[in-house]
């Protein structure tokens, strides 16, 4: 009896050898997947991140040169209007021209101050539908929802404070004088009067900069992870 025992026991101190040299015959071990994310955590996740790239991009709009020193959103001389600032700078009067557009950069930068309530509005009421539609997008989902769910409220926002904005930096004093030396000009030229309607101009540029600048944060945080400066951030772009 002793001697079978020792024979088991040789056959089993082969058999692990041969196992230890043949890794191919060894019987897997399972490992446990790390647990996926509830739709809530998801959902969170998503807020957060929203809600850090919608605070940086009202932040970067509504500053000083926001707007004016910011080449992807800065608001040239309206189009429509573009045969005013020809004619003016060929008179002399360049300079006249670079005041009243600075001054509707400024108008815009005030503006911006106003978006992030209407931002965070949109941000709370997200649904898990939109934060998996948001999490499987490309990556301008995030800033696509944002605009559908905002622009019109933006726009009736804005565009008062646009107003106000207008007669705060004295966009009509720099306006008034250049369309009016355009007019008699044009009498002569035959080039037309313009009046371009200065207020949904800006309004509209303004929120156009702004989701220029949200769908960069948008990027910056589904590519680069030191942009996911929370945890549940981290969490749900790290999954994608």
């Amino acid at each position: 009896m002793r001697k079978i025992s020792i024979a088991v026991s040789v056959l089993l101190f082969i058999s692990c050898v041969a196992l230890a040299k043949r890794p191919e015959l060894q019987i897997p071990i399972p490992t446990l997947k790390p647990t996926s994310l509830t739709s809530e955590e998801v959902v969170r996740g998503l807020k957060d991140a929203l809600r850090v790239g919608a605070d940086n991009s009202v932040i970067s709009a509504s500053s000083v040169d926001g707007f004016y020193r910011n080449q992807e959103v800065f608001i040239p001389f309206p189009n429509e209007a573009i045969k005013v600032k020809n004619t003016l700078e060929k008179i002399g009067r360049k300079k006249d021209v670079d005041a009243f557009v600075k001054s509707l950069n400024r108008a815009a930068e005030e503006a911006a101050k106003s978006a992030a309530p209407i931002l965070i509005k949109a941000i709370q009421d997200m649904t898990i539908q939109d934060a998996m539609g948001i999490l499987k997008g490309d990556g301008s989902a995030a800033t696509l929802y944002l605009k559908d769910k905002t622009t019109a409220q933006l726009e009736v926002s804005f565009k008062p404070i646009v107003s106000a904005a207008i007669k705060k930096v004295n966009v009509a004093r720099y306006w008034k004088p250049l369309v009016t030396t355009y007019n008699k000009t044009s009498l002569f030229s035959g080039g037309g009067k313009v009046d371009p309607d200065l207020e949904m101009y800006v309004t509209e540029k303004a929120i156009s900069g702004l989701f220029i600048l949200i769908a960069k944060e948008e990027l910056k945080i589904r590519k680069d992870p030191a942009a996911r400066v929370t945890d549940i951030i981290k969490s749900v772009f790290s999954k994608q």
